[in-house]
């Protein structure tokens, strides 16, 4: 299973995508991606291995901005399931075999395929 996040899109559109955030002062990007994934899932995980860079730029209202975001295969290790973040509007658990299909993103979609190979085949069934 994975814990996903819904955000809502501009134009009103919910979209689901993986846990992510920003790396505050002090934090090792492992400790961010664990700490970020914690406030929007509010699922305590720790890091079984890395999945992957994605490296995008977007459009805020003002200028163009760079993001480079470094994703992490987890382990749910406690917490409860919860949207109290203010920027996720919904969370679900989601079986591995139907994460790829609910992504938005095609970048997030490519990383799910490495988590067979990490964890075997077994694991989508």
């Amino acid at each position: 299973m994975a814990a996903l996040i819904a955000r809502r899109q501009r134009r009103g559109r919910l979209i689901w995508l993986l846990p992510k955030g920003h790396v505050e002062p002090g934090e090792t990007i492992e400790v961010a991606a664990i700490r970020e994934v914690g406030e929007e899932t509010g699922i305590l995980g720790s890091i079984l291995a890395p999945l992957g860079i994605i490296d995008f730029w977007f459009m805020t209202k003002t200028h163009r901005t760079h993001k480079t975001v470094h994703h992490y295969l987890m382990q749910a290790k406690g917490g409860e399931l919860s949207d109290s973040d203010i920027e996720v509007s919904q969370v679900a658990w989601v079986p591995l075999a139907e994460v790829s299909s609910k992504l938005h993103y095609p970048d997030e979609r490519k990383l799910i395929t490495k988590v067979s190979d990490l964890l075997g085949d077994t694991c989508l069934t």
